[in-house]
């Protein structure tokens, strides 16, 4: 059976389906999940259906993949619609935050280190998944994704609940000024260390959430670093340029 992280909050929410991927030995490459780095597709696409049926059984569902590229562009999902699954060509292209209101569509988010996070609102039923490494942080994709939802569907940020899934830590993500210097208007989020800094990526988006006005009790922080975790996750930072990612999924049941 493969392991499986998910959130407190998001488990509270009957209509609500989500779960974030973790190793395993018993699979190619190690349970990756990803089309892009250069792997059998066939045995990643495997790996994906069974990912999917750990988190939905027999249910019927849609999903969505995109192509990430470090960006601050939110994609609205208004169909049901299958892109990304089986291959790269038909992903959505330039993107790195998805949402949508569609019910038995799955969003997800690939990483081996950024900061995926996954977004609910528990009165609009809207979703949402993001990607935020340092660029998409500076970026304000988080930030940008509530406003989206805020704009598009009405949702109200008191109504949104959030998870914060694990991603290279404060700990262990060490950082040159040339990066540093976009972020010492937050001195909170670094801890410097000689010529260099540690920058703290989970806790910039939790303050980006904070300000587009979630409630600091709805949003839930998985407190894991992926580079400390390497035996439950993909650290590229830690591997060294691993080819390995996981997945953060998030759907409402039909």
């Amino acid at each position: 059976m493969l392991d499986l992280f998910t959130f407190d909050n998001f488990k509270k929410c009957p209509s609500l389906v989500h779960g974030v991927s973790t190793k395993s030995q018993k699979y190619p490459y190690d349970f990756s999940l990803a089309l892009h780095t250069g792997e059998n597709p066939q045995e990643i696409s495997n790996n994906r259906d069974r990912f999917a049926q750990m988190l939905l059984g027999r249910a019927s569902f849609d999903f969505i993949v995109a192509n990430q590229t470090h960006s601050d562009t939110v994609h609205i999902i208004e169909n049901k619609t299958t892109r990304g699954w089986r291959s790269q060509n038909d992903a959505i292209e330039d993107c790195d935050a998805l949402i949508t209101k569609q019910k038995a569509v799955m969003l997800s988010i690939l990483t081996g280190d950024c900061v995926p996070i996954l977004l609910y609102d528990t009165k609009k039923e809207v979703i949402a998944a993001v990607h935020a490494g340092w660029r998409g942080t500076l970026k304000q994709i988080s930030a940008k994704t509530v406003q989206c939802m805020i704009d598009n569907f009405a949702c109200h940020p008191d109504d949104i609940i959030a998870g914060i899934a694990p991603a290279i830590g404060v700990c262990c993500y060490e950082v040159g000024k040339e990066v540093a210097e976009h972020f010492f208007d937050t001195p909170q989020c670094l801890v410097s260390k000689g010529d260099t800094y540690m920058l703290d990526l989970p806790y910039l988006n939790q303050q980006q959430l904070l300000n587009t006005g979630l409630k600091e009790a709805h949003i839930e922080m998985s407190g894991l670093c992926t580079a400390c975790h390497t035996e439950q996750f993909f650290s590229y930072r830690k591997e060294e340029g691993c080819t390995g990612r996981f997945m953060s999924m998030i759907g409402i049941k039909a």
